[in-house]
């Protein structure tokens, strides 16, 4: 039965206050002062159990607020407000909810801090219906216009994929904080909408407003995915300029920009000048030598962090496990799957047996990544396992097995135009084009089409977007002529275009433009007439290189004496005098 409770306020001070703060967000210290408070009659005072209960929330223990706060017979809205904003804080999204829906049934009015929490937690549980329905009742109490409630409805769209909705309230806010500004970059860069997020950084530069930290999170992630390393490189000088504290997020934001625009040195140099150094700032640093095929570099750095770090969690293990397939480790990658379970009581998921099968398809183990397959506890394995097996397949020209392969991945995804178009490529490589007429017939009839190739290029801090055959480009004559007359070069020296890299194209249109205008070829092309002699090549390609690409990209280093770094859908490739950091291991 709820005790009384009077609206007593209990001096900072009072040996009631001093208990709490003493016994902070630990629980069981909580539950003795309770006790204390129980006995001693203190829990007449509303502001010591509001204390109690947020500390309770903190702790992790929402079973026990809950309890606790039924034994509230009259909660008041310094209460309700406190429990709302600390359960939102906590990761306690649903309680938000529901504290919110009892705050109402009181008839207490919310405040600007309780919408803020409340469209916060809309957004982590991604529900739209429930998230406009507050954004309702903020217009009806007249917080419409309050900045914080403005930059968390903003974020809740976003986090919505509404980007339309979000944008319209950025452009209505009569006064645009950073955290404004903040919520609408993020929104656009959590979207995929990178070059968005960073033309919204570029005029929050030009109004005069002062990034933050946060700010440089979002921006260095839409850096990473564009491969805008100039960008990623100015970001950096202003936080050095500015000495703005580099935290463990912040400093992690830096390493994976460097790493995924292909400057894998200065990703380690962050790393190394970082004070603090979590589980998130480790796996970043391991997966960033892995991506780009310094496998052992990779695994040095997991032993120093095994001996000094924090402990690795199943993240982690996935760059471990993925830098060991790109780089041919199969014992060191054995060992690292074995201890999951044996060292670290870990349950491998599919992303692990998806980098053990690439890794043993890789290094031409098939019959042993098939019948590790087949081992698997699983009704029917997940599809990435199914299409790490046929790249294997593929790769070392096992077109019995992959057809095997094919027809498993086809049944267990039979809507992913992907998987039809590996399947014709295993059958142009086997010479049976009438299955390739087939699997054509069978993409037209679903009505699927593949995947359309494209890469980007940075140029003086500005991104252009090339697909293959792409004439949209106002100095299109000018690269197709320079490309032409680059091939003819490469073919000089011995050049001669990968056949089989144009079987599988489905495309009647493409066939006119196959090998030699591919997306990265025409981005390399311009890169090549646009940037001084000497400087680095880096493409983005989102799609995995075909071999005749692979090959051609080789003989334009030679020719043109440049180093050129292309990242694709798997991982790095850097091009020097004719080589490729892969070895011709991807």
């Amino acid at each position: 039965m709820p005790m009384p409770v009077d609206r007593l306020v209990s001096s900072p001070r009072s040996p009631e206050h001093q208990a709490l703060l003493r016994a902070g967000p630990r629980i069981r210290p909580l539950k003795q002062v309770h006790a204390h408070f129980i006995v001693s009659g203190s829990l007449r005072s509303l502001p010591l159990l509001t204390k109690l209960l947020t500390l309770a929330c903190t702790a992790g223990s929402i079973a026990y607020t809950h309890r606790l706060f039924f034994s509230v017979p009259n909660p008041d809205s310094f209460l309700f407000n406190s429990l709302v904003k600390t359960s939102s804080f906590s990761g306690f999204p649903f309680d938000t909810v529901y504290f919110y829906h009892r705050m109402l049934q009181c008839r207490i009015s919310p405040s600007s801090y309780t919408f803020t929490s409340v469209i916060k937690a809309c957004a982590h549980l991604s529900t739209l219906r429930l998230g406009k329905r507050v954004h309702s009742h903020v217009l009806v109490c007249g917080y419409g216009s309050d900045p914080f409630v403005q930059a968390a409805l903003i974020t809740f769209y976003g986090k919505s994929g509404d980007l339309g909705v979000a944008r319209k309230l950025f452009d209505k806010t009569p006064e645009r904080t950073v955290v404004a500004w903040n919520s609408m970059i993020s929104s656009y860069e959590q979207n995929g909408c990178s070059r968005e997020a960073i033309g919204l950084f570029n005029l929050m530069r030009e109004r005069g407003v002062q990034p933050d930290p946060t700010t440089f999170v979002s921006v260095l992630s839409a850096c990473s995915q564009l491969g805008a390393l100039g960008l990623g490189y100015w970001v950096h000088d202003y936080i050095i300029e500015n000495e703005l504290y580099v935290n463990v997020v912040l400093g992690t934001s830096l390493i994976n920009m460097y790493a995924r625009c292909g400057n894998v040195s200065k990703a380690q140099e962050v790393f190394d000048l970082m004070n603090e150094r979590n589980v998130i700032a480790w796996t970043a640093i391991i997966s960033a030598h892995g991506m780009h095929g310094y496998g052992n570099q990779a695994m040095k750095l997991f032993l120093q962090m095994k001996a000094e770090g924090p402990r690795p969690n199943n993240v982690t293990l996935v760059a471990v496990l993925s830098a060991c397939a790109h780089s041919g480790l199969v014992q060191e990658g054995r060992k690292v799957y074995a201890s999951m379970s044996q060292e670290y009581g870990l349950v491998p998921g599919v992303e692990h047996h998806v980098c053990l099968v690439d890794m043993l398809g890789r290094a031409g183990l098939l019959t042993e990544a098939y019948q590790f397959i087949k081992d698997l506890n699983y009704l029917e394995p997940a599809p990435a396992i199914w299409t790490a097996m046929l790249g294997a397949c593929k790769m070392h020209k096992n077109f019995i097995l992959g057809v095997e392969v094919a027809e498993h991945l086809l049944a267990v995804e039979p809507d992913n135009p992907g998987h039809y178009v590996m399947l014709s490529n295993i059958y142009a490589l086997a010479g049976r084009m009438d299955r390739v007429e087939i699997v054509r017939k069978m993409m037209n009839q679903r009505r699927m089409k593949k995947q359309v190739g494209f890469s980007t290029i940075e140029v003086d801090h500005k991104t252009y977007l090339f697909s293959m055959g792409d004439k949209s480009h106002h100095e299109t004559t000018e690269i197709y002529q320079y490309l032409d007359e680059l091939m003819s070069r490469c073919s000089e020296l011995g050049y001669v275009p990968a056949p089989n890299s144009v079987l599988h194209e489905l495309e009647e249109e493409e066939r006119e433009y196959a090998l030699r205008y591919h997306s990265e070829k025409l981005a390399i092309a311009f890169g090549l007439l646009r940037t001084g002699h000497g400087s680095i090549i880096r493409i983005v390609k989102n799609l995995r290189m075909c071999e005749d690409c692979h090959l051609g990209i080789k003989y334009m280093s030679t020719v043109t004496k440049r180093e050129i770094i292309v990242r694709d859908k798997l991982r790095f490739h850097h091009f020097k005098d004719g080589h490729c950091s892969c070895l011709d291991y991807w």
